[in-house]
């Protein structure tokens, strides 16, 4: 008798018609454990990484195991990682085709004249890492809406006190950004650690105060607090994320995301540096002549 091979097992998304990997993740997304959750939110904010890297590339990326990789992928209704990279590669493949197309690179024959790259195939170390920061500065343009920034702009102009929640690598930014509105006269502090000092300034959190969440990845439990509070007194939030599916971002009235693809060791924050700044030169504008006698002898020729 002749065995017939068993038929492939359908992808979880069949069901969905056209749904993407990143929105059948997010739709199941309170239903994760906390290092699954990891994991999702890197899939989610890295689809172009995920849809090349192994197992184990991705759980060091998403702080993680490669057995929790696995058994994510399971969750989601996939046989293993390889059929979840597979997704991924397809949704990056129309995400790509779509930029191209929206951009006029494709041509009316259908032909595509891509834009003269920023370095050669034959990439350095070096050279893939400023490529990275290069789209990285971009894709965080492209992402934010003029709405989003002018409400931060404006929470910030329109607060007595800004307090600034940012802890280990988020805490050089949070610093630079108190120094930037500290520039136009503005009063800011920060919450770096959970020093006495620090956890005084959570306690000071008042309905006229703008607290700003900063947090890659997984957020400090310190930064989740500063807005948790921050909601219970009625004080404005805004979250400055990688993450769209981070604790942070659920909790903040507004949001602004930036990317931080990289290849290397770390997470690239040139486009929060980019974004801070741009943030700052926001507020500066909204009365230029005011604060410019303040700053003048602060300007960088």
């Amino acid at each position: 008798m002749k065995r017939t091979a068993p038929a492939p097992t359908p992808s979880p998304l069949a069901e969905g018609g056209h749904q993407t990997l990143s929105a059948y993740i997010q739709a199941r997304f309170d239903e994760f454990s906390r290092s699954q959750k990891d994991v999702a939110q890197y899939i989610v904010d890295h689809l172009d990484e995920v849809a090349f890297q192994t197992a184990e590339e991705l759980a060091r990326r998403a702080n993680t195991s490669s057995s929790t990789v696995v058994r994510f992928s399971q969750a989601l209704g996939f046989e293993g990682f390889p059929e979840l990279q597979a997704q991924a590669r397809e949704e990056y493949r129309r995400r790509v085709a779509a930029g191209l197309e929206s951009h006029g690179v494709v041509n009316g024959n259908g032909s595509s004249s891509a834009a003269t790259p920023l370095f050669s195939l034959d990439q350095s170390e070096f050279e893939t890492a400023v490529a990275a920061d290069h789209v990285n500065v971009e894709e965080t343009a492209r992402k934010l809406s003029r709405s989003q920034v002018e409400s931060a702009i404006d929470a910030i102009t329109g607060a007595q006190r800004v307090l600034i929640a940012g802890t280990d690598q988020m805490a050089f930014f949070a610093s630079y950004l108190r120094h930037l509105l500290m520039l136009l006269d503005l009063q800011a502090d920060i919450v770096a650690s959970p020093s006495q000092e620090a956890l005084s300034r959570l306690g000071r959190i008042e309905d006229t105060t703008l607290v700003i969440g900063l947090s890659a990845g997984r957020p400090h439990p310190l930064v989740v607090r500063a807005l948790k509070l921050a909601r219970h007194r009625k004080a404005a939030t805004l979250a400055i994320t990688d993450a769209t599916l981070s604790e942070v971002a659920k909790l903040a009235q507004i949001r602004l995301y930036y990317s931080s693809n990289s290849p290397a060791y770390v997470r690239s924050h040139t486009a929060l540096l980019s974004l801070i700044q741009a943030l700052a030169y926001g507020v500066y504008s909204r009365d230029a002549e005011q604060y410019a006698d303040r700053i003048k002898a602060f300007r960088l020729k």
